[in-house]
């Protein structure tokens, strides 16, 4: 083959793979299928509208400032204040949604899992966007992206399934120490609010790039509610048939304390 050809040719999935970003293509999937929320491959962003998860996870004027974005939220949304505490798991919750999508949507689509402490994160809540920039990622052996020098390669699925959730609790451990003191809860109830976070964006995400059936299947395999999910509380415990799924928060998002006769369809208040 001359060089003219090989100039010519098209480049193989293995090349491709790494020359490109890792996990932003399930990245942009998501926000073709959703808008109202895109994950930017991109260094944690400072300008106006901008929080960092370090300045979160540290600055309690930036907690406090993304708090009252909630406040004044709240107020448009249901015409009265809410409780500081239920502002704050509101502003948690809000926060941890679309940052699980992060990890989670390379996990389900691509086989990936980003390495997102932090430092690697920032939000803009009043566009509906995120910057990510991987530290590295983890993958399987037979990605097409193995060879990369930022690839940690794990031999298996369950490995693959155990990187994950540890990606998860590094990112949200010192998010949670963070917001506990607002939201006025225990860690047990905090990361249960996250592992509702983590199931319920990708459950609905997965539902709209018609992933759902093997959304629900995964994550009942990765959130098995024994030590070897800790800290993470609880089963996902989907119940139905595809098209109809439901399943009882293992958290209450205490949406009661703002409208009393109007519970959540997932509420644990409901069983």
């Amino acid at each position: 083959m001359t060089t003219y050809q090989v100039e010519q040719s098209p480049a193989s999935p293995r090349t491709a793979a790494l020359d490109a970003l890792p996990c932003r293509d399930s990245w942009l999937r998501l926000g073709r299928a959703f808008p109202d929320l895109r994950i930017h491959h991109a260094a944690p962003r400072t300008g106006p509208g901008w929080t960092t998860a370090t300045a979160l996870a540290g600055d309690r004027a930036a907690l406090d400032a993304m708090i009252a974005f909630d406040e004044r939220l709240g107020l448009d949304l249901y015409g009265a204040p809410t409780r500081p505490d239920v502002t704050a798991g509101f502003s948690l919750h809000r926060y941890a949604w679309p940052v699980a999508l992060a990890f989670t949507l390379p996990w389900l689509l691509e086989r990936r899992v980003p390495l997102l402490p932090p430092s690697r994160v920032s939000i803009n809540r009043g566009t509906g966007e995120l910057t990510a920039r991987p530290a590295g990622f983890h993958c399987l052996p037979d990605d097409p992206a193995a060879a990369r020098p930022d690839a940690l390669v794990v031999p298996d699925r369950p490995a693959l399934d155990a990187a994950l959730r540890t990606a998860l609790a590094e990112h949200f451990a010192p998010l949670l120490d963070s917001f506990r003191p607002a939201v006025r809860r225990g860690p047990r109830t905090l990361w249960a609010l996250v592992t509702d976070d983590v199931v319920d964006g990708l459950w609905y995400a997965a539902g709209l790039l018609g992933e759902e059936p093997r959304a629900v299947a995964e994550l009942e395999a990765l959130l098995t509610g024994d030590a070897a999910a800790a800290p993470f509380v609880g089963t996902p415990g989907f119940r139905g048939p595809a098209g109809a799924r439901s399943r009882t928060r293992v958290s209450c998002c205490l949406y009661y304390t703002v409208r009393p006769a109007e519970l959540c369809v997932s509420c644990p208040r409901a069983r």
